[in-house]
């Protein structure tokens, strides 16, 4: 079965950086697309980026310019790189990611807290 690790999460003050990682493993025989989704305390679960096998990125509004997403396909790992953090990225951080159009894999979550 596949499996994701998260790690990189933690607590920083606003203005700080983080570097999110996110690695697959198991019976994976190609990855169509990865991304990392954020869920904060009372609100629905949002994209915060993506990026396809082909290397097309997509972010949300909230998080262009301060985001990067990236992705290293030999050891099937995905980046987020998170500069200038502000409160409100506080939340849950899940990888996903998607070997077929209907196998998705979750991440356990990794919580960011970024305090004023």
């Amino acid at each position: 079965q596949v499996q994701l690790v998260e790690s990189g999460g933690g607590l920083v003050q606003a203005g700080g950086s983080l570097r999110l990682s996110c690695a697959a493993s198991g019976r994976i025989f190609s990855i169509l697309a990865m991304g990392w989704y954020r869920q904060a305390p009372g609100k629905q679960r949002e994209l915060v980026a993506h990026i396809t096998s082909g290397g097309i990125t997509n972010y949300a509004d909230s998080v262009t310019g301060r985001f990067t997403i990236s992705r290293a396909n030999a050891k099937n790992t995905v980046y987020l790189q998170m500069n200038s953090l502000k409160p409100e990225d506080t939340a849950v951080y899940y990888c996903n990611v998607a070997i077929g159009i209907k196998l998705n894999y979750w991440g356990q979550g990794t919580q960011v807290t970024v305090s004023s």
